[in-house]
């Protein structure tokens, strides 16, 4: 008598074996990085110096950051003498002058992202209800022109216009003022900061509003109009949120750059007698660090105030995540 063999399983109720870690299921991938990287060899070879650029200028300085925990003399050993713990740390906590300069750097960075950040989003929502094509280029490359000056001839020309017989002093005598000392009153140094930042950035900063602006679909402006929207309704409801991921992501870029409020052009406009608001980390550590020669003590402000920024663009990030669905990574 004969016995019949036990039928296999239909193919569909087979389980499929166990892929092993380094088994055939990376093979494939690899292959395909390998034969896409010799497929477009060329624009892989433009990130080289971008990579270097970086490597060298901005990962291998972070192997100085020993020195905030070392003892530093000029013309000794590059990554200091001996170690001396956290003993710069628990002296820039305890400097009265350090949290003066910090409190100025957190009020410059405030209202720089206060006034600095909307507005450029402001002139691109007005360029694009601009329909005079002249009348555009001309406002753009009149806003733009600033952006492509030296810091130098900015401070130069803020400091020629608010001299004490500038032009606008002159402006202020017609009215019967007398000349004010707009560069050696304390009070007045954050407004002329901010404002020449507001002059300078303003028009570059819509490059990227303006970009953003042109991706967004005509039929919603179109649906928008057959609702009823007004101009004004079709900008709140359309545009802004059709811009809103540039928006963010600018926004997490400049929160990152908090505290790193631009050292060039204060270091040009300040003088003595404006350090109580005018002094801040940046130039607090070129008096430390470069004019007095205390490298190790410069470091270690350098490296909290790193660790600052790296912890307001991590938190912005996550809570933009969170929140409205953007984020860098």
């Amino acid at each position: 008598m004969s016995t019949s063999a036990p039928s296999a399983p239909p193919p569909e109720t087979q389980e499929p074996p166990p892929k092993t870690r380094h088994g055939p299921a990376r093979r494939p991938a690899r292959r395909g990085r390998r034969r896409a990287l010799r497929r477009d060899w060329q624009l892989y070879s433009l990130a080289v110096l971008p990579l270097l650029f970086f490597l060298v200028f901005r990962y291998l300085p972070m192997i100085g950051n020993v020195i905030a925990f070392r003892r530093f003399e000029p013309g000794g050993s590059l990554l200091g003498e001996h170690w001396v713990g956290l003993r710069y740390v628990e002296m820039f906590l305890s400097d009265p002058t350090f949290w003066q300069v910090f409190r100025n750097t957190l009020w410059l960075g405030a209202l720089t992202l206060v006034f600095c950040f909307p507005i450029p989003i402001v002139l691109a929502l007005l360029l694009n209800e601009v329909r005079r094509t002249s009348l555009k280029r001309f406002v753009q490359s009149v806003s733009y022109l600033p952006h492509f000056l030296s810091v130098v001839i900015v401070a130069g020309i803020t400091m020629q216009m608010l001299a004490t017989d500038g032009p606008v002093n002159h402006m202020l005598g017609w009215f019967g003022q007398e000349p004010t000392r707009f560069i050696q009153e304390p009070e007045w140094f954050r407004t002329i900061y901010v404002g020449s930042e507001i002059w300078q950035t303003a028009g570059w900063g819509t490059i990227l509003y303006l970009a953003a602006l042109t991706t967004i679909d005509d039929d919603l402006y179109e649906a928008a109009r057959i609702d009823g929207a007004n101009r004004w309704q079709q900008i709140w409801h359309v545009t802004l949120p059709g811009i809103r991921p540039t928006m963010i992501t600018l926004l997490i870029l400049n929160i990152g750059t908090f505290l790193a409020v631009g050292f060039e052009k204060i270091l040009l406009l300040y003088n003595p007698l404006t350090y109580a608001t005018a002094d801040v980390v940046s130039t607090y550590l070129y008096r430390t660090g470069v004019e007095s020669n205390s490298f190790s003590y410069a470091a270690a402000i350098g490296l909290f105030e790193a660790i600052v920024g790296l912890v307001l663009i991590t938190s912005a990030n996550q809570l933009s995540r969170r929140t409205v669905g953007t984020s860098l990574w």
